[in-house]
């Protein structure tokens, strides 16, 4: 029972209670790129959290856009704390697999990281992505500042009129508060770079946004 998926986000009495200090080793540096996947980070540099599904093909997604300095996944938007990745996978945490985009606004800015979070995956599935089911799996932008809030909810109504314009349903993606980012294990960091043929239900071959298209914003 522990292990049973639920599309239903626990209370703060249904919760695992988790643990006062971190147990996971996510590691140091990146992967990819060799650079660190923990802050303080180089002068100029912003932050961004995104959640698409799975984790491992959304922080592809990411890391390879010019202008994104570093990333690391982890676990958002929950109750429990510290939580490792069977006890998020429990949906019992609250959390979902998310991104921590590091990013060179003077290269990249937000808006283009949020086209690439709307057109990277399909926003109206709810607590899914394709064959992935589960809370852990649930789309969302957790804005890490006042302007970031403001451009996404700006991104989401845009994209909502073209996707209602072309017969799919109402965008399910919340945007709220990330509180906590927890690093994930260490062997899920860019977990595609270092198992090349490894699972990928998001980005390249998976699944993407049904428009297709840009939107001007």
């Amino acid at each position: 029972m522990f292990f049973k998926k639920s599309l239903e986000l626990p209370t703060a009495q249904t919760a695992l209670p988790g643990r006062a200090a971190p147990v996971l080793d996510a590691g140091e540096r990146h992967f990819v790129n060799g650079r660190p996947l923990h802050g303080p980070w180089p002068e100029g540099l912003q932050s961004a959290i995104f959640a698409m599904g799975c984790f491992w093909g959304v922080e592809r997604i990411f890391w390879k856009i010019e202008g994104v300095w570093s990333t690391a996944v982890g676990y958002v938007a929950g109750i429990t704390p510290n939580p490792t990745y069977e006890e998020v996978c429990s949906g019992r945490t609250g959390h979902t697999e998310a991104v921590l985009v590091v990013f060179d606004p003077a290269v990249v800015t937000y808006d283009a990281l949020l086209r690439a979070f709307w057109e990277g995956h399909d926003p109206t599935q709810g607590m899914r992505q394709g064959g992935d089911i589960g809370t852990q799996y649930r789309s969302g932008i957790y804005p890490l500042s006042a302007g970031q809030a403001a451009a996404a909810e700006v991104s989401r109504e845009a994209y909502a009129v073209a996707l209602k314009g072309r017969g799919y349903g109402a965008i399910t993606s919340e945007i709220v508060e990330p509180g906590p980012f927890y690093y994930a294990e260490d062997y899920h960091q860019q977990y595609l770079a270092k198992n090349p043929g490894g699972y990928c239900g998001i980005g390249g071959t998976g699944v993407t946004c049904p428009i297709g298209v840009g939107v001007s914003s």
